[in-house]
Parts: structure tokens; C-alpha cells; sequence
């Protein structure tokens, strides 16, 4: 994610767990089924994701009224019981009229404020046994809120579905929490005449008299929150670069100036990607893209194989960088839990630093320098404790600078091809999957042969600027 605030600055597979963060489940004895917990064990957020199940694939079917900003539809989840369960939890936050499990009815009921959405089915689930579940719904997502959030993005004439650290329980019931990717395959029919933007592929349209059914799927699976859709009046430009498809779309909703400066920004997409190839190596989805909305978002989102963006004019490069580079730093490899936002924002902002020293801009290394010195001992900046913000700093500026800076920081420490070497050695390890801040740090010593347990102190916990050492980087 970036704030169009922040775009001036220049800041510019399989799942894993640690010990801090475990798929729960109530306790009970050997053989009993048990309730899945209403979590997943995030500390920031204990209502995200939930305990006992494992998805791999969302099949929405929707249907979307622009002028009354209502959703109508059902999903089927598909999942695997890791417990045997009694019953258990998927994140959702409107009206629900039907669940069925296997083709069964199952009760449900809402609970938690209304997040979770707890479904009893007709007989317990074994442990290890795969279960689609479907559920039938119909709601304005504007009227709700969780978390402090309020989500839904919609006019009259469009809609996106676009946020961070929550976006799915707004319009289809997932279990939302980035250790749990899932194929993602979206069917979003819309009046006739209006065109539907999402995740991946576009595999058909299906036209009738009032109105047209989009069919978009993801080859990969993905974080819910990376999942999406737009809908509205939309300029599209779709090619092939290098053998990698490419599709962009721009908002009719614009003006003219706006729409042409955004379609040249979206087209830049297909070179970026291949400029951040050189460092990160092969770009990790089958297809790319960008969407640029009308709506008044103020930030732009790294939603998995097609971002989608604000309108910011053509030559904001940075931010399609940024974006871009968050398909291999937050994407691909997800964050073992929210506290490790770093690992995205950080890496984000850092690329954003390498393309400008690769493009005719200042080198990363000034760029370090300047930002340390610029910014005074007693700011706010420094009081932020990277490796752990708390919830209500997961998007704070330190976190995209101060993360940057201590990758260039790294990189001064231990050389450029040693400091290359544990970026690519992290993006082949840990691909398609999770990583937790200790996870990359180890993976930084291994590849370094350096001890760098003071250096990652100094820049990631520390809530205080880091001493002007050769030690921390800063010589």
C-alpha cells in the first residue's frame, strides 16, 4: 500500500507458523470435535482468519447494483478441516440467508459484532477431510464497519474493492488473513454496458439483455485481502511484453487530461516489471496489470497481479514501482503475521530507491544518507519500533522509510552482491509463501556469514535512531 501522500517523498505455496502466530482452536480432548476459534492468532487483529480450517479456493458468484450499492450473490469455499470440528468461523460481515456444507443446510449465526460468521454443520467435520461450503448473501457493504474500517468504495456509477489490512469480509466470506492464500476465481455480473476489473485472467463474459456476467481467475492463490473488483466504465489496454500478458484499465469517470495521464502511467507497468526482474528475478505470476479508479481513495494497493491506483497523473513511476515490487514483498512472499508489515513497506519503498539509482536518480546509498541526516534524533520517526508498530502504526512512514533504511543500511554493511544475494536467496526460499521479520534476519546472517543480531536491534527494535556506526550501516 501507498498514501498518495507519500508519493511526493520519494520514499522515494505452503503455509508456515511460529510460535507467536498458530492456526487456534478451542481445546478439547483427543478425538472430540471442538469450535474452530474466531481467530487465527494475530495479535493486532484476533478476529482475523480462524482456527481449524484451510482454504484453497473462493468461488464467488455476485451480482452488484452501482446505483443502489447493493451486493447480492454466493460463495463457495472450499476447504480442508485441520480439527474435527463442531463448528467453525469464516470472516463476514453481511446479511447471510443460506449455508450449506457438502449440500447440506448448515445453521449459522453472527457473532463477534457481527465478523464472524460461526457455521454448525448437519455432522462434524473430520480432520483432514476437503468440504464446500456455500453461502448465500444479499447487503449494502456500505453499511458496515470492522475494525475501525469502513471499506467499501462506491459511487453511483463505480465501485472498487480495494483496502488494507481488511477488504474480503465486505463482500465475500473468506478466512481473512494472509497465512491463508487461496485460488481466488470471481463471476460479477453488473448492468449490461459496464465493464468488471479483477484479480488475474479475464476467462469470458457472458451478455444477456440488461446485463453482463464478468469471469476473472487468478492462477495463484493469494491473501484475501489481495483479491478485488471494479466495476464501473473503464478504458482498457491489454498486450504482451517479454511473453508476460498485460491488461491495465483507466475510469471513464475521469477527465479527459486524467484519463490520458493515468492510461500512460498504466502502461508503464509491463517495463517496470521487467526492470525489477534484474534484482528480484522472474516476476512470480502468470499475468500483470494495474487499474486506476475515479474514486477519491488516496492510496494505492498492491492487490495480487493487477494494483490499483488513484489518479496521480503519468509520470508518478515511483508509485507503479512500489506497487510492483510488492508482488514478490507482500504478494508472493505474505507476512507471517501484521506486526511483520515491514517486509512489505519497507522492501517497497527500498525498490523504490533502487529504481531511481538505476534510472539517472540519486543512488539508494545518498539517498540513506540524506534521510538520516534530515531527520532529527527526537522525531516521532524514530519512536516507532519497526519489526513490532502495533496495530494502529502497521502504515505508519516509518515503517516504508525507516524499513528502507535499513535495507540500504544492510547493504552498506555487508557489500552489494552479498547484499543481493540474501535478497534473492529470501525471494527463492520463501516463494509462494509466509515470512516473519526473524525469518529474514536469519536468512541475512546464513547468506552474510555476518552477525548481524546488533544491526537489526539498532534498525528494526530500537525506538531511538540508530548510532552513526559502520556497525548500523551509517559510516
Amino acid at each position: 500500500m501507498t498514501s498518495t501522500r507519500r508519493v511526493t517523498r520519494a520514499l522515494g505455496g505452503v503455509l508456515t507458523a511460529s510460535a507467536l502466530l498458530l492456526p487456534t482452536i478451542a481445546p478439547a480432548q483427543a478425538g472430540v470435535p471442538v469450535d474452530g476459534a474466531s481467530g487465527i492468532g494475530d495479535a493486532y487483529w484476533p478476529l482475523d482468519g480462524n482456527g481449524g480450517i484451510d482454504v484453497s479456493a473462493y468461488r464467488i458468484h455476485n451480482r452488484y447494483d452501482l446505483g443502489a450499492k447493493r451486493l447480492a450473490g454466493r460463495t463457495t469455499v472450499e476447504l480442508t478441516a485441520t480439527a474435527d470440528l463442531s463448528s467453525f468461523s469464516l470472516d463476514f460481515l453481511l446479511d447471510v440467508s443460506r449455508v450449506r456444507v457438502d449440500g447440506e443446510d448448515a445453521t449459522f449465526a453472527k457473532t463477534d459484532g457481527g465478523h464472524e460468521l460461526r457455521i454448525t454443520p448437519a455432522s462434524p467435520l473430520v480432520a483432514g477431510t476437503r468440504h464446500d461450503v456455500t453461502v448465500t448473501y444479499a447487503d449494502k457493504p456500505g453499511r458496515y464497519s470492522y475494525a475501525g474500517e469502513s471499506n467499501w468504495l462506491a459511487s453511483s456509477r463505480e465501485v472498487v474493492a480495494m483496502n488494507e489490512p481488511h477488504m474480503a469480509p465486505w463482500w465475500f466470506p473468506a478466512n481473512d488473513h494472509p497465512l491463508d492464500k487461496a485460488i481466488v476465481d470471481v463471476r460479477t455480473t453488473v448492468p449490461k454496458g459496464r465493464e468488471v476489473i479483477s484479480n488475474g485472467e479475464l476467462k469470458g463474459r457472458r451478455t444477456g439483455k440488461r446485463t453482463t456476467t464478468w469471469h476473472w481467475r487468478a492462477d495463484e492463490p493469494m491473501a484475501p485481502y489481495l483479491a478485488f473488483f471494479a466495476a464501473g466504465d473503464f478504458a482498457v489496454a491489454k498486450g504482451k511484453h517479454r511473453g508476460l500478458p498485460w491488461l491495465v484499465a483507466v475510469s471513464k469517470g475521469l477527465g479527459d487530461a486524467d484519463e490520458r495521464a493515468s492510461m500512460r502511467l498504466m502502461k508503464q507497468t509491463p517495463r517496470v516489471v521487467s526492470g525489477l526482474e534484474k534484482d528480484l528475478g522472474r516476476y512470480p505470476f502468470s499475468v500483470v496489470g494495474g487499474l486506476t479508479t475515479s474514486l477519491d481513495v488516496g492510496f494505492a494497493l498492491e492487490n495480487q497481479t493487477r494494483p490499483t491506483y488513484p489518479a496521480v497523473g503519468g509520470d508518478a513511476t515511483s508509485l507503479v514501482v512500489h506497487e510492483l515490487a510488492h508482488q514478490w514483498f507482500g504478494d508472493d512472499i505474505a507476512v507471517q503475521g501484521w506486526r511483520d508489515i515491514w517486509l512489505n513497506e519497507g522492501f517497497a519503498s527500498f525498490m523504490e530507491w533502487r529504481w531511481d539509482e538505476t534510472h539517472g536518480g540519486r543512488d539508494a546509498a545518498a539517498t540513506l544518507k540524506s534521510y538520516y541526516a534530515s531527520t532529527e534524533a527526537d522525531s516521532p520517526f524514530w519512536e516507532v519500533t519497526v519489526a513490532d508498530p502495533g496495530a494502529d502504526k502497521v502504515f505508519d512512514s516509518a515503517v516504508y522509510g525507516r524499513g528502507a533504511m535499513t535495507l540500504q543500511a544492510l547493504r552498506n554493511r555487508v557489500g552489494d552482491a552479498t547484499f543481493w544475494r540474501i535478497i534473492r536467496t529470501w525471494v527463492r526460499e520463501q516463494r509462494g509463501g509466509n515470512g516473519s521479520s526473524e525469518e529474514f534476519e536469519a536468512t541475512a546472517a546464513r547468506v552474510s556469514g555476518v552477525d548481524l543480531t546488533a544491526f537489526f536491534t539498532a534498525w528494526l527494535r530500537t525506538p531511538s535512531k540508530p548510532a552513526r556506526t559502520a556497525d548500523n550501516g551509517l559510516s
